[in-house]
């Protein structure tokens, strides 16, 4: 066996086993659970010794097949609502595997003009889906922490300039600390991008009016006053505790009064843009200097995808290009070449999947299915209201339902640890999934619904294995 060339004629029969796979596993999705304890065994079989001579594909491919289906986490179902993951549309999930078929380089028009021309149309695309300018540029990444990396180097390298310097070639030696202000709602993932870029990633001076973390804009202006120069400003669309937003347009006023970059992080908020409902909470997002989202939340693309929009196209350029390697193409080449606008050299072909999404269903697939996912968190959040053993947290501003467990009788210093039972013995069962957070001081489920399967049911299921986890936990805690 040995040298897969000695089975190159099995290359789509392995593709053919997987498809005669599919249908089976994608019917069962809407009634399994998230998670099979039980076939946890399973994963012993991906163990061993490395073959000398290998097993051969078929053999291969029907091992992968048979552990995977039973022992994966389903999260592409329809009742996982820990983190905020979506799931793959159908047409996304196809795009998908065109991207594996085709296995195209997209770093660079030479190598596939047609990776290249998919990513500038669906670039475009969600530029119209969101609401941003046409004159933005961009660049898709793998995930939302790259996309805030994209977003938050050009802020870098623009303030940078600011102070006369050319970070990407030269670094920050010399210069004084980038300021960078933020409300309490963001995200480790900027935090993240900003300690790979050197800036520290406890160097954000969070500024707060409450222990919810709203942002205090008022002390904002200040600080932006005292610094007198070039200052970043990180809001975030979408906090994922309880999915509320920062004032991007009053932040956009401070950022265009004070000379300042505005950054929004929109991971999974941005989507409200797409509803005419829901978009005044992102009011104001078209003025930022840089805006991110994820592709594998609310877009409903298969794992990696993530956008970075900036302001002035041409920062992209001056914070990833010029590599200056001879059998690469020049700075001046006639083509966008994407891997110089962004983190990643080797890049998959990830606009495909995006394509294949957007033209299939359009902008109003999209605005029915956030609508729709916002009017069952709505369901979620009044049936909270309405038990007498739940309390509702936080106002439900659009996917997430922050609340917990709350029964009569039980006192206060007793509901984190009642709440942390709960949120474990949620992940155990596996019927649903639904993790805790820390929201103000208490422990609390959260909630989040962005799966395009997800429907009434399954949020009913939520609250039915909720309680029936609470009932047994309180009997437990008794």
């Amino acid at each position: 066996m040995s040298d897969p060339l000695n089975e190159r004629d099995r290359a789509a029969d392995a593709l053919e086993m997987v498809a005669g796979a599919a249908r089976a596993y994608l019917d069962s999705l809407a009634t399994r659970p998230v998670h099979d304890h039980a076939a946890d065994g399973l994963l012993d079989l991906l163990d061993g010794e490395l073959s000398e001579r290998g097993e051969g594909t078929l053999d291969s491919v029907e091992r992968l097949l048979r552990v995977g289906t039973g022992a994966a986490t389903h999260s592409s179902g329809p009742r996982f609502f820990h983190f905020i993951v979506g799931g793959s549309t159908p047409a996304a999930q196809a795009g998908d595997w065109v991207t594996s078929l085709l296995d195209q380089a997209s770093g660079l028009w030479l190598t596939s003009p047609l990776a290249s021309r998919a990513e500038t149309v669906v670039l475009r695309w969600l530029k119209d889906l969101f609401g941003l300018p046409a004159s933005y540029g961009g660049v898709l990444t793998p995930s939302a922490t790259f996309a805030n990396l994209t977003g938050l180097a050009c802020a870098r390298q623009w303030w940078g300039e600011r102070h006369g310097a050319d970070v990407t070639a030269d670094g920050l030696a010399g210069l004084p600390r980038m300021p960078v202000l933020a409300g309490g709602y963001i995200h480790p993932s900027s935090r993240k991008a900003l300690q790979l870029l050197g800036c520290g990633r406890d160097s954000v001076r969070v500024l707060t009016r409450d222990d919810a973390g709203r942002a205090d804009v008022a002390a904002m202006d200040r600080a932006l006053a005292e610094i007198g120069g070039p200052a970043v400003i990180v809001a975030n669309a979408g906090e994922v505790n309880s999915g509320d937003f920062d004032p991007i347009g009053e932040l956009a006023e401070l950022a265009e009064r004070h000379g300042a970059w505005l950054h929004v992080d929109g991971a999974f908020g941005l989507f409200a843009a797409a509803s005419p409902r829901l978009s005044h909470l992102v009011a104001g997002v078209e003025r930022a200097h840089s805006v991110t989202a994820d592709g594998h939340k609310w877009l409903n693309v298969p794992y990696e995808s993530g956008f970075a929009f900036v302001r002035d196209p041409a920062l992209l350029g001056r914070a990833f290009g010029a590599w200056g390697a001879p059998y690469l193409p020049a700075a001046d080449d006639e083509h966008i070449n994407y891997n110089c606008l962004g983190p990643e050299s080797s890049r998959r072909a990830r606009a495909l999947p995006i394509w294949a999404t957007l033209r299939a269903y359009g902008r109003q697939g999209y605005r029915e299915m956030v609508e729709r996912h916002h009017d069952l968190a709505l369901r979620l959040g009044a049936a909270v209201e309405e038990a007498p053993d739940l309390e509702l947290l936080a106002p439900v501003r659009l996917c997430v339902v922050c609340f917990r467990y709350r029964p009569p009788g039980v006192p206060e210093e007793r509901l984190d640890e009642l709440n942390r039972w709960i949120g474990e013995r949620l992940v155990a069962d596996g019927r649903v999934y639904a993790g805790t957070t820390t929201y103000r001081g208490m422990t609390a489920l959260r909630p989040a619904i962005v799966n395009w399967r997800t429907t009434e049911t399954d949020i009913d299921l939520l609250l039915q294995v909720i309680r029936e986890i609470a009932a047994e936990t309180l009997t437990r805690h008794r």
